[in-house]
C-alpha cells in the first residue's frame, strides 16, 4: 500500500467492489479501502471549470478518434477502491470502456478539478496521484480555480507520475498525448472571475 492511500480518512459503510459498483446513480461517493466516502458537494466554479474543458475537449475529440467522459463513470481503481474522476479522455487506439458497469479499464488522461477545502486537496494531490499510477493512467491532469494552476503529470517506466506540465495561465499548445489541443487558460480564469463576481452580487 502507498503512503498517498493511506492517507485518506475511512468514513462511511463498507462495501466490496462490487457492491459499490451495483450503487444506484444517485447515491454519490467513491470506495475507498473498502469504504464508501461521500464526495464533497460541486462548486459553482468546480462546475464553471468543469463546463469549460468539456467545451474545448469534445469538439478536438470529435476529429481524433478520442472520446471524453463525464464524472459519473466508476473505475475500480484496485480490489478495494473505486474512483470517478472529473473527466477522463480515451485517447485514439486506447481500448475503451464496456458500454455498462464499472471500468477496469484505466482512461488516457484523468483530470480532476481541485477544490479549496483540505481534505479535497490531498485527495487530488496526495490519494488519487498514487492511485492513478497504480492504476496505469498515462496522465493526470490537475486543474486548481482558486491558485490558478494548470499541471499534467505523466506516467513514466517505473511507475511514478512526471511533471510535464506547471503553468499559471496562458496559451498551453505542448499537451502531451494531444497533438493540436489548445488550452487558453487566461480564458478560462476570466470566466472565473465573471462567474465569482456574479456569485459576490447576489
Amino acid at each position: 500500500m502507498t503512503l498517498g492511500a493511506q492517507l485518506e480518512p475511512a468514513a462511511g459503510r463498507p462495501l466490496t467492489v462490487e457492491e459499490w459498483e451495483r450503487l444506484p446513480e444517485d447515491e454519490p461517493g467513491e470506495l475507498v479501502l473498502g469504504v464508501l466516502v461521500e464526495e464533497e458537494v460541486p462548486t459553482y466554479i468546480h462546475e464553471t471549470t468543469l463546463a469549460w474543458l468539456m467545451g474545448i475537449l469534445l469538439p478536438w475529440a470529435r476529429t481524433r478518434g478520442a472520446r471524453v467522459v463525464g464524472s459519473g463513470l466508476k473505475y475500480i481503481v484496485s480490489v478495494a477502491t473505486g474512483r470517478m474522476p472529473d473527466l477522463s479522455v480515451f485517447l485514439v487506439g486506447a481500448a475503451r470502456p464496456p458500454a455498462r458497469g464499472a471500468v477496469r479499464t484505466p482512461p488516457s488522461i484523468a483530470v480532476e478539478i481541485v477544490s479549496s477545502t483540505p481534505a479535497d486537496i490531498r485527495r487530488d494531490r496526495i490519494v488519487k496521484l498514487s492511485e492513478y499510477a497504480a492504476f496505469g493512467v498515462r496522465w493526470y491532469w490537475l486543474v486548481d480555480p482558486e491558485l490558478r494552476t494548470f499541471e499534467i503529470l505523466e506516467l513514466d517506466a517505473a511507475a511514478h507520475y512526471v511533471h510535464k506540465v506547471s503553468v499559471l495561465g496562458g496559451r498551453v499548445e505542448e499537451i502531451p498525448g494531444c497533438p493540436e489541443l489548445v488550452l487558453e487558460l487566461d480564458e478560462l480564469w476570466r470566466e472565473l472571475d465573471v462567474v465569482m463576481a456574479e456569485s459576490d452580487a447576489t
